[in-house]
């Protein structure tokens, strides 16, 4: 059941002039909202934008498919829009909670609650700096509308969300960049000696390619005969030759950049080698191996996911095998020489190969963009000793299908945010530090305060 604050924005569409950042968050958190089930949450949120004096701009009312976009300006105006992305759904709960999945308890410093990082308290940063840009700045004559969007079933990237806005609302929204969920503070994420924040900002990911693997071979049916050749074992000796080869280093310019970026954090050979990680490639590679957090960024990664039978019966030799792979390929693979190269290594003819999911191919977002530049000036304002460094994510997220469009998309979570915190999302026990609600809400704020006094080209 809903507490004070959501009721009564749920109701009538406002909100308590002295409700804060952690009340709103606190609020969201508790309507539940997995991917799908997302209009009550999604009702409550946007309420809560309109009751901030935003215009309104509806992309579906229904359970997955709830998405709105609230502007400074009515889109009709056609300004080139600053987007600050986000999404309404989250993914189901777990058992082993201190805190109820939904509970949006504050205890000693912390907010929880499913979605509370992953991704309602991003949106809570977001709209906090709009409401502030709207409420402290003289924004009439930005060049740009300034605008928080947000979007169901991200988590399961279903056609309802993002793909239903582009489909049917690209023009309107007239994005110029989209700002979205990415990587936090990477200091608190690795082994090492960092004196130092550092930001990152993911200017390219990697795009999921799914595929399912089947064969299909009839023989004796009662497993007390062993054929020669039957699918379970065929689909495991595949399976084996595939997943014990290494998968091959690429080094690309985002991701050497971040080699050279991290070289400032080393002595001696070693930052001599990162500065140059080309010439080095071979003793890098090495060490990047030991980590799959990081070589995943250098890789195109292939999981072993699921594994499957037509037998349900212990006794019964199954006649079809299969098997899941979740895929994710760098910016510049090419679909069809990875799929090659997963035949070869399988060397079985007769499992077939079916992509059961590939998501839109996309390059990395300029780093010398106007948008850019502001948002990585925003984080060094705010946080004056941080270090920001760019990076590819490892995981998809809407952000890609605005890079497919070729418009600037990056990706950032500008606040402290700890490994163990980063653990909890989709995890137990999910939190964000109010601390940090406050913080990332400021850096947004400074970027947007850029924009809106940008000079026009």
């Amino acid at each position: 059941m809903f507490s004070g604050l959501a009721q009564q924005a749920k109701l009538t569409g406002s909100e308590p002039a002295v409700a804060t950042s952690a009340e709103v968050l606190s609020n969201y958190v508790q309507i539940p909202s997995e991917s799908g089930m997302e209009a009550q949450a999604g009702l409550f949120f946007r309420n809560l934008c309109e009751s901030r004096g935003l215009h309104i701009t509806e992309m579906g009312e229904e359970d997955g498919q709830f998405n709105f976009m609230a502007s400074l300006f009515p889109l009709e105006e056609k300004r080139p829009n600053v987007i600050l992305m986000n999404h309404i759904d989250v993914v189901p709960e777990n058992d082993g909670n201190t805190h109820g999945p939904y509970s949006g308890a504050i205890d000693q410093g912390y907010l929880y609650g499913r979605g509370a990082i992953d991704n309602k308290g991003v949106a809570v940063m977001h709209l906090e700096a709009i409401s502030r840009i709207k409420s402290v700045e003289n924004y009439q004559n930005s060049p740009y509308n300034i605008s928080l969007l947000a979007v169901s079933c991200e988590e399961t990237q279903c056609t309802g969300g993002m793909q239903h806005v582009l489909a049917n609302y690209s023009e309107d929204i007239n994005a110029a960049v989209v700002i979205g969920e990415g990587p936090s503070d990477l200091a608190t994420l690795m082994d090492g000696d960092f004196p130092n924040p550092i930001y990152a900002i993911s200017r390219a990911h990697k795009r999921a390619y799914w595929i399912e693997l089947e064969i299909e071979i009839e023989g004796f049916g009662h497993g007390s005969v062993t054929p020669e050749y039957y699918a379970n074992k065929e689909m495991v000796t595949a399976l084996q030759k595939l997943t014990r080869k290494k998968q091959k280093a690429i080094f690309n310019d985002v991701n050497t950049e971040f080699l050279k970026g991290m070289a400032e954090y080393q002595k001696g050979i070693q930052r001599f080698a990162l500065k140059h990680p080309r010439l080095f490639k071979p003793i890098i590679v090495s060490q990047l191996r030991k980590t799959p957090e990081l070589f995943s960024i250098f890789s195109n990664t292939l999981t072993l996911t699921n594994l499957n039978s037509s037998s349900q019966a212990i006794n019964t030799n199954s006649i079809v095998a299969k098997a899941g792979l979740d895929c994710r390929l760098l910016p510049e693979t090419d679909e069809k020489e990875f799929e090659n190269e997963i035949r070869k290594r399988l060397k079985n003819e007769n499992i077939s190969i079916k992509v059961i999911k590939s998501t839109p191919a996309n390059k990395p977002s300029s780093n010398s963009s106007i948008f850019y530049k502001n948002l990585k000036s925003a984080i060094k304002e705010a946080y004056p000793e941080a270090k920001t460094i760019d990076v590819i994510m490892p995981n998809i997220n809407d952000l890609g299908y605005f890079r497919a469009m070729n418009v600037p998309a990056y990706g950032s979570i500008p606040a402290r945010i700890t490994k163990s915190e980063v653990e909890s999302i989709h995890g137990i026990d999910e939190r964000i530090p109010l601390s940090e609600l406050e913080a990332g809400s400021n850096v947004f704020y400074i970027f947007l305060k850029k924009m809106i006094y940008e000079s026009p080209d």
